[in-house]
């Protein structure tokens, strides 16, 4: 056994996939119907290099391949929630303030058991980036406290940060039926229309908020079937089809009329239906309203499926590489419309490298600007960068000639990929760790603090965020994954809400925020 942990050793490309290949096959292992997914790569990793510890054999992946996996992951987080992250930022303040508030009580807490256990400074502020498994809050400890006491720390309470946050996750996620956030299912619906003050197809949208969508509507029995002009005013008699919630489709419905027995979407004489793939560079990132499709070919957008969700298409969606819209046009000018969005399966794969490099690059240097503080210097580091600026290139959608958004589907490959290069990393390191950490009498108190942390982080989080802000169990989780800056809990989430976008959504919300506050409650907690 030890020429094969010598070779694995001799080895670190061959080390990684071992882990990743492993941990990836036991994460499909299910107790309950319970599996941790790729989080056992994070595991397995610990334990082979707790084992190979033992045996004097240093089995860990070197520390670039794991800020590369984790600088990949948080990119291509940001450029995929980065256009619903500023929207919903504005309504969302409260939660990130809280979610800081809870992070300081946990460093209090921190600090006022660590004084009664008998813990020294530098020891307590290792223990609590352990238990919020934060490795950049663990750097600023180390730096402020100039000792490796820290890094011992560290490893004794970070199997126990991801542990608790998993049980917080698991247990949250039960209630994930009764979310009230959860995406309304979209109806389509053909009215007839028996008021007579004609209103306006536009000032109905505004009035709904663009929850709705017309798409066809037919002017009196005897004519042909169209596509909607914003500027049509519907008259008695009338048929049109609308798009959206089903409680807003009602109440559209009784307001102009009754639900009418013939259905206009079924109808393909005249108009025609057809999901087709935005692949066309010239196309992203901009908002449907731009693309002026009404005047252009009679055509119009009524649904934009992102992943797997679809949203009604109103006019100030942006749109990304890889959505697939469904779109209602004349018939004879239906394949002029797919040209023009260029409907190919590159649409879902391109992974646009100049995007991909540019923002990498311009997120590590950002991640490096060394920001002063009373008595020393601190930096957000290169996750919290390359998320800021996927982030903002995700809203942008285009600078210029250039999209700065990325396919969905590309995106989340390479960041399940980033995410698995990661896990193997960090948990070759903290296993190679945990053998020096066990070698000291004081690791069960420290254990015993980082579990308080944990606890309070996690228990904190979710009753603030359920009580206070009503934040559905789904979104939640991946609040709790994002404020404990753990790729690992975010996994575990995705598989068990077969990745629901408000999972991204929530860690994506409050990660920077979370990053940003560890890094300094690191350099206080090592300073003290």
């Amino acid at each position: 056994m030890d020429a094969v942990l010598q070779f694995l050793a001799a080895q670190p490309i061959l080390l990684l996939f071992v882990l990743v290949g492993l941990g990836s096959l036991l994460g499909r292992v299910k107790m309950r119907g319970v599996g941790l997914g790729a989080a056992a790569v994070l595991f397995l990793a610990i334990g082979l290099g707790a084992y190979g510890s033992t045996r004097g054999v240093v089995l860990e992946v070197p520390e670039t391949i794991g800020t590369l996996g984790l600088t990949l992951f948080t990119f291509t987080v940001g450029v995929v929630s980065g256009a619903t992250f500023f929207a919903s930022l504005r309504r969302n303040l409260g939660p990130i303030v809280a979610m800081v508030v809870v992070l300081v009580l946990a460093a209090v807490v921190a600090v006022g058991l660590g004084r009664l256990l008998g813990l020294d400074s530098a020891t307590v502020a290792g223990a609590f980036a352990g238990a919020v498994t934060n490795t950049p809050a663990l750097a600023a400890a180390r730096e402020a406290a100039g000792s490796d006491s820290p890094t011992v720390a560290y490893a004794v309470t970070y199997l126990g940060g991801v542990l608790g946050m998993l049980a917080a996750v698991a247990i949250g996620l039960r209630n994930r039926r009764t979310d009230t956030d959860t995406p309304p299912e979209l109806v389509t619906r053909t009215v007839r229309v028996e008021i007579t003050t004609a209103p306006g197809i536009r000032e109905l949208e505004a009035r709904y908020e663009g929850r709705i969508q017309f798409t066809r509507v037919r002017h009196g029995e005897q004519n042909p079937i169209e596509t909607v002009d914003e500027d049509d005013a519907l008259r008695r008699d009338d048929l049109v089809t609308l798009v959206g919630p089903v409680v807003q489709v009602e109440a559209v419905t009784a307001e102009l009329g009754h639900t009418s027995s013939h259905r206009l979407d079924a109808d393909r004489h005249d108009v025609d239906m057809r999901r087709i793939t935005v692949s066309q560079p010239r196309v992203a990132g901009r908002t449907i309203g731009e693309l002026h499709l009404a005047s252009r070919f009679g055509a119009t957008v009524s649904r934009v499926r992102r992943g797997d969700v679809d949203s009604v298409a109103s006019d100030d969606v942006l749109l990304q590489l890889g959505d697939r819209l469904r779109v209602v046009a004349p018939k004879d000018r239906m394949s002029e419309v797919t040209r023009y969005f260029g409907d190919s399966s590159r649409g879902l794969s391109d992974i646009t490298p100049v995007l991909l490099g540019l923002g990498m690059v311009a997120g590590i240097l950002v991640g490096t600007i060394a920001f002063p503080v009373p008595g020393r210097v601190f930096s957000i580091g290169s996750a919290a960068g390359t998320l800021l600026i996927g982030l903002v290139l995700g809203r942008l959608g285009r600078i210029g000639p250039l999209v700065t958004a990325m396919p969905y589907t590309a995106a989340q490959t390479l960041g399940d990929l980033g995410l698995l290069l990661f896990l193997a990393q960090a948990g070759s390191r903290a296993g190679a760790m945990i053998g020096v950490a066990f070698a000291s009498g004081a690791w069960v108190k420290v254990l015993v603090l980082g579990l308080a942390v944990t606890a309070v982080a996690a228990v904190g989080l979710s009753l603030v965020m359920r009580r206070i802000f009503a934040v559905g169990a789904t979104k939640m989780s991946g609040i709790l994954a994002g404020a404990q800056t753990q790729p690992a809990v975010l996994a575990f989430a995705n598989e068990r809400t077969a990745y629901d976008a408000r999972v991204a959504l929530g860690y994506a919300l409050v990660y920077p925020a979370a990053m940003i506050t560890k890094i300094l409650l690191g350099q206080v907690l090592g300073g003290l």
